[in-house]
Order: C-alpha cells, then sequence, then structure tokens
C-alpha cells in the first residue's frame, strides 16, 4: 500500500540541537514513519543532516531538498540578527521548488511546519493545496506591568510587538491564511483564540515538543550536600522571566539560606540581569553559565534539583519536557499551552497574574520544594509521566491528526 506524500517546509530542521530547530527535525522522523516526505529547509543543515541520515539508514527514505542564498547575498546574516528578513526573502525564493517537486512528485498535502510563527509568510503555491499550518504561535503579548521593569529597548520591541499582533490579526494575509488552512495546530490558547471565527473549527490546541526518551532515567538520587539548585535555561530576553527568577530566589532565601540558582544561556538581556543580581548582592548566589555544549547542558540540568520556567508566553519547553524525563519538578508559568501537560503530581503550575504575585508564588514555590522528600516523589512522578510524552507517543498524535484531516478532505 503506497504512503500518504506530504511536502514539509522546515526552515529550521537539524539534528542534535534544541529549541524550534529541533522541533522540525523531530516531526520530520515521526512524520516519517507514516508518511513519505518530502523536506524542504536550509541549506546550511546539509552538513548534519546527510552524515546524520547515513547513520540511520531506516530513514534514508526522507527525501531532503536543501535553499539557501549565495553566501554574497546573505552576508548580513549572523546567528538571529536578521532572520526575520532572511525567512521571508527564503520563503519567497524556495515557492518554485514547492510548487516544482508536488506537481512532479503527484503530492497533494502541504505542511509548513517552521517557523512557527503565526504572523509570517507560507509559500503561497503549498497552501493551495490541503494545508497543515504549524505548531504556531506568536500571537502571544506581555503585559506592561511586566514590561516596564524592562531596559528602554526591550520595552520598546514588545510595545511594537502588541502593536504588530493587533494589527497582524487583522490583515488580509493572516486572515488568507488562516481561511486555506485545512488543520491549525496552536501552541497555545492565545493564538487559538485570535483565528478567524471561521478558522477555529480547523484549529487544535497542539505542543510542538515531546520528551526525549534518552534522557529518561534514574536521576532523583540523594545530593551529598543541603544546596538546592535551581536551574533556568534559555535565551537571555527580557521576555523569559529570568528576573522574576532572580527576584523570588531572592525572597526565597530568607526562608532557606541554602539555595543556589543557575542560569545557562546568552542574550542581551544579560547585562540587565547581571545588575539586579549585584544590587541584591546576590553575586555568590546566582550563577550566568553562559551558552554551554548540549552536555554539559544535560549533566547541569541533571544536577539541579528543581528547574524553572518563568517565561512569560511560550518559551523553554524543550527544557520543561527534558526536565520531566530527568526527574526534576519543574516550577513555571501558565502560558496557556504546553503547561496543560504538567500536572500537580510533579510540577507547580503559577497562573500569570500581575508580577509582584507571580514573584511571590514563584518564591512560595521554590520553598515548598526545598522539602527533599516532597521533591523526590514529584521527581519520581515527573518521570512515570515522561514516558507517556515520548516523541514516539507524539508521533502518534502527529500522524493520526494529519491522517484524518487528510481524509476528511478528500
Amino acid at each position: 500500500m503506497s504512503r500518504l506524500k506530504i511536502f514539509v517546509s522546515a526552515y529550521a530542521c537539524e539534528p542534535g540541537l534544541g529549541s524550534e530547530i529541533g522541533v522540525g527535525w523531530h516531526w520530520v522522523l515521526e512524520m516519517s514513519r507514516r508518511f513519505e516526505l518530502w523536506v524542504l529547509t536550509r541549506e546550511s543543515n546539509r552538513h548534519t543532516i546527510e552524515p546524520w541520515i547515513a547513520g540511520h539508514p531506516e530513514f534514508a527514505g526522507i527525501h531532503f531538498l536543501y535553499f539557501d542564498l549565495p553566501k554574497w547575498a546573505r552576508f548580513w546574516k549572523k546567528g538571529l540578527r536578521g532572520v526575520r528578513t532572511y525567512y521571508n526573502i527564503w520563503q519567497r525564493l524556495t515557492d518554485k521548488i514547492v510548487k516544482q517537486t508536488m506537481a512532479d512528485n503527484d503530492i497533494t498535502v502541504f505542511h509548513h511546519l517552521t517557523y512557527g510563527n503565526a504572523l509570517w509568510p507560507v509559500s503561497k503555491s503549498g497552501s493551495k493545496h490541503t494545508f497543515i499550518w504549524g505548531p504556531i504561535g506568536g500571537l502571544e503579548t506581555i503585559p506592561e506591568d511586566y514590561t516596564r521593569h524592562y531596559d528602554s529597548k526591550s520595552r520598546l520591541i514588545e510595545k511594537i510587538r502588541r502593536l504588530a499582533v493587533s494589527h497582524s490579526v487583522k490583515s488580509r494575509s493572516f486572515k488568507r491564511r488562516a481561511a486555506k488552512a485545512s488543520l491549525i495546530l496552536c501552541k497555545t490558547e492565545d493564538t487559538l483564540n485570535k483565528l478567524p471565527d471561521s478558522a477555529r473549527k480547523n484549529a487544535l490546541l497542539f505542543t510542538d515538543v515531546a520528551t526525549d526518551n534518552t534522557l529518561i532515567s534514574d536521576n532523583t538520587a540523594n545530593k551529598a550536600d543541603n544546596i538546592l539548585d535551581c536551574i533556568v535555561v534559555g535565551r537571555l530576553d527580557a521576555w523569559r522571566g529570568f528576573d522574576l527568577a532572580i527576584l523570588a530566589v531572592n525572597e526565597a532565601l530568607k526562608q532557606n539560606p541554602d539555595i543556589r540558582l543557575t542560569i545557562i544561556g546568552k542574550g542581551k538581556d544579560r547585562e540587565r540581569l547581571e545588575t539586579i543580581v549585584r544590587q541584591l548582592g546576590l553575586d555568590n548566589k546566582i550563577i550566568f553559565t553562559g551558552g554551554v555544549s548540549a552536555q554539559k547542558y544535560t549533566k547541569l540540568m541533571q544536577q539541579a534539583d528543581i528547574v524553572l520556567n518563568p517565561s512569560l508566553k511560550e518559551g523553554a519547553v524543550t527544557v520543561s519536557f527534558d526536565a520531566m524525563a530527568m526527574g526534576k519538578p519543574l516550577i513555571a508559568i501558565d502560558t496557556g499551552g504546553y503547561t496543560r501537560y504538567f500536572k500537580p503530581d510533579y510540577s507547580v503550575v503559577i497562573a500569570r497574574r500581575d508580577r509582584e504575585n507571580v514573584i511571590r508564588e514563584l518564591s512560595e514555590a521554590i520553598i515548598k520544594l526545598s522539602d527533599r522528600e516532597l521533591r523526590l516523589k514529584m521527581g519520581r512522578n515527573a518521570q512515570k509521566s515522561a514516558n507517556l510524552f515520548t516523541w514516539a507517543h507524539h508521533g502518534e498524535d502527529i500522524c493520526d491528526t494529519i491522517q484524518n484531516v487528510v481524509e476528511k478532505t478528500r
């Protein structure tokens, strides 16, 4: 029996990495178990994809297509700098590849996978077919109660973001994409609720991340010291709420002086965060590691007692599921998305209310988890749950959802 053919647009898709790049990679692998895939990604990803596929011949049936602008035409793009502009150009220039490949191979299903930002364009040719969009996000905004504490540049960015979301959800191009989609996978309730009314009937809440079963092991053993090690991970952007974690630890230290916070990541908000730490006199309690290797990240996560995710919208989601796999209780702010998978017997999920109350509740959660027996119990519960949220399980949900929609549209 022939397998359903799907064209996948996966700008971000590469093995061995986290965040959206890792999401793109895992989704492609899981979808390939049931469908025949043509996957369009960046030429810069070829050097890691092809050696990986050579070592895993069971995935050799995936048809990868690569495209990038010539080096001379993309000298201005470096890392995340210029990514939106480059992505928009890439989408326009690859539309012919999408159209020709789908026609040549009789492909009738197009899945725009990454980037999953609802405000960014998708292939015009691809979206004319049975169109699967997402998981998408990007329609979440942060209240001024939080942003007024940011530096001037970050405040401006968030103000522009609020205006952009308000304008874009009313735009013709956004409404057109939503109307064309046979299935819209939404990361958060905010995104789902901001879709046009007519498009919501085709929308589902659907997280883009799962647990890595290679990380599921016994990491809940007692430590030699009495230090309560907390950890936060992610790019140091203001909206990720690392300042909230610092202020919560500062409050918790008044009741438990044996707390340490490790901040993993690099980014433009580091200077502001370090200033807060100095002003509070917490230099000996809070450690900035900068960016670290995957191996170092895993080691630091294994050594931690509690994982914090104070992000004010979808962020550090991979880290949160890694915490589950490693048997670490999670303290997180409810984003209306992935947090619905985290139950009270292995996590503390805090409603995103006013800033003062969120800091207080983060602090109270840290004190609550200072109880080693409770912490270990919650860690064991987390690992049990991790087995229900592996990529293998999530892959079945992904494939079933897509298959059902394709059959319905036919």
